[in-house]
């Protein structure tokens, strides 16, 4: 997470809500991992799928729409326009379809015989002037005779496919296969099952097909068409991902569907994830960003450290869990979600009940228990009205379960009760700059600041809604302005390194990365935000491909925050450029592991599987992996090429 509480915009308008969750995700961050995802689209059919894939979904991980970057190497990724879903629709079917058409092509190169060009005109059924063919008769032919009888067998069965005769193909092209084991009479016969949708005699044509032409295009596309239908996710993405690399990612509808059944297989196993997976809180710098994302405010009277309250008394616990939360460390928050807990178990905790149900539906909203934490919030609003923050959280919760009606709605009854709230116009402008509304976000991020000059974080955001805009030099002003009004917050000397990076501009970003790597240090020795140094590391990888460098700041920024999803990710994106492949696996699988809602365990997943199924590639299809070396994609042993 970013080191402020800033929502992320995908390119599309789709709601994304997983950002929404912590409500700090980092725009120019995730845009410059994904740039170098686009500048990669050869090798990381992992990446340039996962790009797209994700950003359909409205997921944090997705293709660089930023005004910088590499934009001659990653042109024609970038300027690609996601097909719309009804776009994708007809071209699932197109594909489906031509899965069923049996291959009239010349047998590719490596000495089989053109078919093509000798197959004879013909006017009627080739097939009547055949000999019996079967395995007892087949051997007493010449290999002539066998190639001769093969074609018009072929031609027949062809024929026969054209009249949907699907079963009378099967059988001449079966006698074709006795003649002569071709792969395109497996293919063909393949195609007829297709149609007939009997998958596995499907997979196994294909199969024989694609061990006598192992870069037999036509055969793996049709094979990863019926381990799809078969749910066999993974399998299909292998076939799939090997039939991109042979086009060299040519063909538009291919890389479509890996991008659906990397999406399947991430879908299927996230599921699986998030079904076992114990609730917890994320990583402070996660936890610290959304609690930031409100104005601090002092502690409601009856809570001070001088009153005389019982520990095992309700209101001594809310006021223990709200001294723990203000040391900002993993413990701390550990120890705040079992005290805010504890206060609602021991009750009596008369006007603060609603503040005591807003701070644990808080925590639960972080551990990822969403019903539970919605529940609680409604029990603040109902106790309390006028707690405006407990709409405002509400609102983000409805965020991120795609209701967008329902948070306006709740904006809308805050603003009610306390019109001059600035959190409000704070929170409400991520909404609408999630949805690519910049101009109403400027203006309420322009309203929160004019009701309260001294929250940082809305000259931040305001700034980088200007960039998004378009207005380069509006946002740098905001944000000299804003270092000069909050020159020891390290924050913002963060974001302005992060736009400066993004315009290239690599030797002041530095400057400003390592400016609040030494804020951080002295102002949070203990909760300190490694996100500064995540952004230098990948400066350093982005301006002079320093890899050793940019792995011991990530290390350090691990050890500091060893749940740092962020941290995490980028690492497992730096070991995947130097071609480290099963060690960024095992990255982005603890990626997936860190992530506290479906949508961000399927983005995390997305990473993995991509990278699981490079491995797979490599070994089952080494000429493969040498074809996409020479394309420059996937980097060679000795690191960046």
């Amino acid at each position: 997470m970013s080191a402020e509480p800033m929502v992320p915009f995908t390119p599309n308008t789709a709601l994304d809500t997983s950002s929404l969750s912590s409500q700090s995700s980092s725009l120019p961050l995730w845009d410059r991992l994904s740039t170098w995802a686009s500048e990669h689209k050869a090798v990381v059919y992992t990446i340039a799928g996962v790009a797209v894939v994700v950003t359909g979904a409205g997921i944090v991980y997705y293709r660089s729409d930023s005004r910088s970057g590499s934009q001659e190497a990653g042109a024609e990724a970038d300027t690609r326009k996601r097909p719309s879903k009804k776009e994708r629709r007809k071209a699932k079917k197109e594909k489906d379809k031509e899965q069923a058409q049996p291959d009239k092509r010349a047998p590719e190169q490596g000495g089989q015989p053109d078919v093509k060009q000798n197959t004879p005109r013909v006017e009627s059924d080739p097939s009547e002037d055949l000999p019996r063919i079967d395995p007892s008769t087949v051997e007493s032919f010449s290999d002539q005779e066998r190639k001769e009888y093969a074609t018009k067998l072929k031609v027949a069965g062809n024929k026969a496919y054209g009249d949907k005769s699907y079963n009378e193909a099967i059988e001449l092209y079966g006698k074709a296969i006795l003649c002569k084991p071709d792969p395109i009479f497996y293919s063909n016969r393949a195609a007829c099952y297709n149609a007939l949708g009997t998958w596995d005699k499907v997979i196994e044509d294909t199969s024989a097909a694609i061990a006598l032409d192992s870069e037999y295009v036509k055969a793996l596309n049709r094979r990863a068409n019926a381990y799809e239908n078969l749910e066999k996710f993974s399998e299909a993405l292998l076939d799939a991902t090997a039939s991109c690399i042979i086009d060299g990612f040519r063909n538009e509808q291919s890389v479509q569907g890996v991008e659906r059944l990397l999406k399947k297989v991430a879908e299927a196993k996230g599921k699986a994830i998030l079904e076992g997976k114990e609730k917890r809180l994320p990583s402070p710098t996660f936890v610290t960003n959304y609690l930031q994302s409100f104005r601090p405010r002092p502690r409601p009277e009856g809570l001070e450290d001088t009153a005389d309250l019982s520990e095992d008394s309700g209101k001594g616990q809310l006021r223990a869990g709200l001294a723990a939360m203000e040391k900002k460390t993993g413990e701390g928050y550990d120890a705040a979600s079992r005290a805010f807990d504890k206060a609602l178990e021991l009750r009596n905790l008369d006007e603060h009940e609603a503040f005591a149900y807003n701070m644990r539906g808080t925590f639960r909203y972080l551990r990822g228990e969403n019903a539970d934490a919605l529940k609680d919030l409604n029990k603040s609003v109902e106790l309390q009205p006028s707690l405006t923050q407990s709409y405002i959280k509400r609102a983000s919760m409805h965020l991120e379960l795609g209701n967008r009606e329902g948070a306006a709605e709740d904006f809308g009854k805050a603003m009610e009760h306390k019109q001059d709230d600035p959190d409000i116009y704070y929170h409400r402008a991520q909404l609408h700059f999630i949805l690519a509304e910049f101009a109403d976000a400027a203006k309420d991020y322009q309203k929160s600041i004019d009701l309260d000059q001294d929250f940082i974080f809305s000259h931040i955001q305001l700034g980088v809604t200007q960039y998004k805009m378009g207005s380069i030099a509006s946002s740098m002003a905001t944000f000299r302005r804003t270092m000069k009004k909050f020159d020891k917050t390290p924050d913002v000397y963060n974001y302005y390194g992060e736009l400066l990076l993004d315009q290239q501009k690599y030797s002041e970003a530095i400057e400003k990365f390592e400016t609040a790597i030494e804020m951080e240090k002295q102002t949070k020795p203990l909760g300190m935000n490694v996100l500064p140094l995540v952004n230098k590391a990948l400066a350093l990888f982005q301006w002079k491909q320093d890899f050793q460098e940019a792995e011991k700041l990530l290390q350090k920024a691990l050890i500091i925050d060893p749940e740092c999803d962020i941290a995490v990710a980028t690492m497992a994106q730096l070991l995947l450029q130097q071609g480290k492949v099963t060690e960024a696996l095992k990255y982005f699988e603890r990626a997936a592991e860190l992530s506290r809602t479906e949508g961000e365990i399927v983005n995390a997943l997305s990473y993995a599987e991509a990278t699981r199924t490079q491995l797979e590639v490599q070994e089952k299809y080494p000429q493969l992996a040498n074809r996409l070396q020479g394309m420059g994609g996937l980097p060679g042993p000795g690191g960046m090429r």
